[in-house]
């Protein structure tokens, strides 16, 4: 299974990042591997459409759930009509979303 998990850095021992839309990166992990993947989200600093942007991203990666701070209704809206779920209200580090997650 593959889990997005918004990030302020590429690394599984950087912060969360609170905002979906305009995080910084995306990990990508798959729980069946244990192998994660850095995505820079270079919509991040558009000036509108960011969130439907990152949600495409997450479609277009195979993303099956994506653990997160907070999620805007756009954003939302685009990832759930692809079937992915969102858990928001996600702190910490992204080792630790997903150790909880697990």
């Amino acid at each position: 299974m593959k889990i997005a998990i918004t990030s302020v850095g590429p690394k599984l021992e950087d912060k969360v990042d609170p905002r979906f839309g305009r995080c910084r990166y995306f990990i990508l992990f798959d729980t069946d591997t244990n192998k994660f993947e850095a995505i820079e989200n270079t919509g991040a600093q558009g000036m509108g459409g960011v969130e439907i942007q990152s949600g495409q991203i997450m479609v277009d990666r195979g993303a099956e759930i994506v653990l997160t701070g907070s999620c805007g209704p756009n954003a939302f809206q685009t990832l759930q009509a692809a079937g992915i779920k969102v858990i928001t209200g996600v702190t910490g580090t992204v080792q630790e979303a997903i150790d909880k997650f697990r």
